[in-house]
C-alpha cells in the first residue's frame, strides 16, 4: 500500500494545479465573469478539506480499502472538476 504520505502529496497536487488552472483561465479572460470560477476553487477547496477529513478517520475497517476509495474520489471529483474549468465560456 502506498504511503498516507503519499496520498496527501497527490491530493495537494492534483487541487492545487485545479485551482491553478482557474487562475489562469480567469487571467486570460479578463472581462468575463468570475462567479463560475469562484465556484470551482470553493468546490476544489472543499473536496481537499473533505479528503484530508477523511484520511485521518482513526475507526476504519480496512485501511487499504478505505485509502483506495480516497484515492478514486480524488480521481472522480478531479476530473468533474476539470470538466468544469473546460467548459468555461
Amino acid at each position: 500500500m502506498a504511503s498516507i504520505r503519499n496520498l496527501k502529496k497527490d491530493i495537494n497536487f492534483v487541487i492545487g494545479e485545479i485551482i491553478e488552472a482557474v487562475y489562469v483561465w480567469e487571467l486570460t479572460h479578463p472581462k468575463k465573469d468570475t462567479k463560475e470560477s469562484e465556484k470551482i476553487i470553493d468546490d476544489a477547496l472543499s473536496l481537499y478539506d473533505r479528503l484530508i477529513a477523511s484520511i485521518h478517520q482513526k475507526e476504519v475497517e480496512s485501511p487499504k480499502q478505505h485509502f483506495n476509495g480516497i484515492r478514486e474520489e480524488l480521481e472522480k471529483e478531479g476530473r468533474a472538476l476539470i470538466d468544469r474549468i473546460n467548459t468555461l465560456s
